[in-house]
């Protein structure tokens, strides 16, 4: 499972459900907008906005919500916030790769918060592309276990053009190329019908194995950055054993 899956399991399995709820629907809000103002408010002629509106749908963000967040990046809309996006990569602590997806209304406030962050926990904000070859951006499809088999899942996904399968834990997490996770992402629902994600991501091409200390360093470190409002996502080329995840969850 990808490190960032891995840190939000952690997160959601440690409490504080409603500030995490608050923050998820707030992230997701406002990706809508951003999809919204960049092209049509129609999901089915907004291919990024369908990708939006689908990943709130998953963290079950209320349809009224939705609405108004796609009414929002329309232009007319007296919001009064114009976002920007931005991208910072560098290191956690142990020297784990991060690309740090964000989102704000203000860039030299979120980059000084963001740079204070890194410098004053361990970790070492680097320039743009430092890091980010380490990645491969890529689709991502995730479904429960319950609809099918692994070997049936793996079928159905290169017959519909992925790449890759992952049936882990209680999930199937498909990848495809960038530029094919809408055609993928369609086909597939036809077969299983609407997956609980799907959106573009940052994979690791070789993640690192965490041991205990480095990974619940590493996992402080990660909720701190995910606490920042302008934060939309987080990806690391770590890996975590699963004796060490169940340990992390307990504390």
């Amino acid at each position: 499972m990808a490190g960032h899956s891995k840190f939000k399991n952690i997160m959601h399995r440690k409490g504080k459900q409603d500030a995490i709820r608050a923050k998820t629907f707030n992230k997701a809000a406002r990706e809508i907008t951003i999809a919204s103002r960049g092209g049509l408010p129609d999901p089915a002629h907004n291919p990024r906005l369908r990708l939006a509106v689908a990943a709130a749908r998953a963290v079950n963000l209320p349809r009224d919500r939705i609405d108004r967040a796609i009414a929002s990046g329309q232009p007319g809309a007296d919001d009064g916030k114009i976002y920007e996006e931005l991208r910072y990569e560098g290191f956690a602590p142990h020297r784990v790769a991060l690309i740090v997806d964000i989102t704000t209304d203000n860039r030299n406030r979120t980059a000084a918060e963001i740079r204070t962050l890194f410098s004053k926990n361990g970790g070492t904000l680097g320039e743009a592309n430092s890091v980010s070859f380490m990645f491969d951006r890529l689709g991502e499809i995730v479904y429960p276990q319950a609809i099918g088999s692994a070997d049936a899942v793996l079928e159905a996904a290169i017959e519909a053009g992925a790449e890759d399968v992952d049936s882990s834990g209680d999930t199937h997490a498909i990848y495809t190329q960038s530029d094919e996770l809408m055609a993928v992402a369609s086909a597939l629902e036809e077969k299983f019908k609407e997956p609980e994600t799907c959106k573009l991501i940052w994979k690791a091409s070789s993640p690192i194995i965490l041991d205990a200390v480095a990974a619940k360093e590493v996992m402080e470190f990660l909720e701190l950055l995910d606490e920042h409002d302008d934060v939309q996502a987080i990806y690391g080329n770590y890996e975590i054993p699963d004796d060490i995840m169940a340990q992390l969850a307990e504390e």
